[in-house]
């Protein structure tokens, strides 16, 4: 773990990075707009230089962000209320008082779209226009803005954005950003006036474009585990699909289907584009030269006859994996917080924790109390568990008498043994299988722990500031580890001493592993541990004192 983590650091410091240009486009390059349909041709006659585009910035009172004019593309979104790191107070005056050096917090905002050559992510809309028509607006055309600068103001509800653009031909387009308070919901409307001789027919497509970030191919590792890192699509038919880089590499995707979404999600947050779900949507992705990957959806083809107008619309989500927040953006917007298989436990999980944090107000509360409930749900399985290894326990001076007894004799042994076990009406299994029924209950939880974003900067207690992350201090993991050992204690130990040898060893091999873990859920196994220990000790002296 350490080699990796300090190769990992070598390379960010030591590594050449790439060489940052200003990116000039011809606009008769289309290599990145959808595919399987008329390409689009030059909106205007000359090249597009990056002098030529403005940045229109909003500011919201949870958004940062910015348009340029050169398509209104959006990028560099921040979230306000989601710093990159989270300041622990409590720690940093233990630091100060021990004469410890109190390490830089970055405490900007986290950026999702971002408009930097070498990390670039945006999200494109625009107009695709059908052969024989006039050509309408894409994400290279240059659109007019009357403001370089939006804000949201105090008792303002909503904020309307509009770009304009217009052909020498008579094609208008109008796009319009509109933003709400509170909200991290963007609404796209393009309007579409044909004030030309002819009719026009074209389609809307709305894309995410992305530059993969290579040093963590495949996922961030965070907080122990490695969070997705890709495109998601959701379809009537096939529901939630990954569409990681490599997919994109090997292959276009290309689906059509009522409704649906596409998105690019990452650990906690998510982007995704949501045209209406009434039509039949086309879902698309593709490799692009210079290392990127885009993938979005396009719209039936709409005519507007010569002297009338049209309307096309979408939804740009672009904020945290909050599951109440995404259920009402879209059907299945909320599976992006991937409690992988387990979902169908995850999700009652994650919604009993939703509920007790909404009395108690505090998260690692929230753990704890989850913790008593899924004890008590599990009380009678647990219960015959601990039965069965207390009877275990009180024979376990006959069985090391009969082990010593028929040491030369290995058949003759089990035989006594399976003899003693059916007298004292003991299943050896009966410790064992009631803890497997538990297992997938305890992954679901490890992935509700890990993927929830409002555990992400979570504040429990002292020197507990965010559950998130690993315990600054490892007191709960050591904590962890002592339990374990107890409750260790209190089970039978095998009569094979070379087992036993290595059963001690568990106690100190967890520990270490739930070093790297999120507090939250070393949280979580020190509370079970504990209800563990004292339901597991008073079965146990009333077997012991059984006659």
């Amino acid at each position: 773990m350490l080699v990796f983590m300090l190769q990992q650091a070598w390379q960010a410091d030591y590594d050449p990075k790439p060489t940052i240009q200003a990116v000039v486009e011809n606009v008769n390059t289309r290599d990145d707009l959808p595919a399987g349909v008329t390409p689009a041709q030059a909106p205007v006659s000359i090249p597009v230089t990056v002098n030529a585009t403005k940045v229109i910035k909003i500011t919201t009172d949870v958004l940062a962000l910015e348009i340029n004019t050169q398509g209104g593309t959006i990028q560099n979104l921040d979230l306000l209320a989601y710093p990159v790191e989270h300041e622990n107070t409590a720690v940093n005056k233990l630091r100060e008082i021990f004469g410890f050096a109190i390490p830089e917090i970055n405490q900007a905002p986290v950026r999702i779209f971002n408009g930097e050559v070498d990390k670039l992510f945006v999200a494109q809309s625009g107009l695709i226009t059908s052969a024989g028509s006039i050509e309408a607006a894409n994400h290279h055309s240059i659109f007019v803005a009357t403001q370089e600068k939006y804000a949201l103001a105090a008792g303002q509800e909503s904020l309307t954005v509009p770009l304009t653009w217009t052909d020498a031909s008579g094609l208008q387009v109008t796009k319009t950003f509109t933003f709400k308070r509170g909200s991290y919901e963007i609404n796209l409307a393009q309007n579409v006036k044909n004030r030309s001789a002819t009719s026009w027919t074209g389609r809307q497509y709305s894309q995410l474009l992305k530059t993969p970030d290579t040093a963590n191919k495949g996922g961030m590792l965070t907080s122990g585990m490695r969070a997705y890192d890709g495109g998601v699509i959701y379809t009537e038919a096939k529901k939630y699909q990954k569409i990681d880089f490599d997919d994109m590499h090997d292959e276009n995707l290309d689906e059509a289907s009522v409704g649906g979404w596409t998105a690019m999600i990452q650990h906690y947050f998510a982007s995704a584009w949501v045209p209406p779900a009434d039509q039949e949507n086309h879902f698309y992705s593709k490799e692009l030269k210079l290392g990127q990957y885009v993938i979005g959806t396009y719209s039936p083809a709409v005519t507007v006859a010569a002297n009338t107008e049209a309307n096309f619309s979408a939804q740009l989500y672009a904020g945290p994996k909050i599951q109440p927040l995404m259920e009402k953006v879209a059907t299945g917007l909320e599976l992006t917080v991937d409690y992988s298989v387990l979902t169908f436990i995850g999700k009652p999980i994650y919604w009993l924790l939703n509920q007790i944090h909404n009395i108690v107000g505090n998260w690692g509360v929230a753990i704890i109390g989850v913790t008593f409930v899924i004890k008590l749900l599990f009380f009678p399985l647990s219960n015959a568990s601990f039965k069965s290894m207390a009877k275990m326990r009180k024979i376990q001076p006959r069985l090391k008498e009969l082990q010593d007894r028929f040491k030369d004799d290995r058949p003759r042994f089990n035989t006594e043994m399976m003899a003693m076990y059916r007298k004292e009406k003991v299943n050896p299994l009966g410790g064992c299988l009631p803890i497997l029924i538990q297992i997938p209950v305890f992954m679901a939880l490890y992935w509700v722990l890990s993927e929830t974003v409002e555990f992400r900067q979570a504040p429990f207690m002292l020197w507990i500031q965010d559950l998130s992350i690993q315990d600054p201090f490892f007191v709960l993991p050591v904590i962890m580890g002592i339990s374990m050992k107890i409750q260790q204690s209190l089970n039978p130990a095998p009569i094979d001493p070379v087992q036993a040898k290595v059963m001690k060893m568990f106690p100190i091999v967890f520990t270490v592993f739930f070093l790297f873990f999120p507090a939250g859920l070393v949280l979580y196994w020190v509370i079970n541990n504990t209800l563990s220990i004292l339901q597991q000790t008073y079965i146990t002296k009333q077997i012991e004192n059984a006659k």
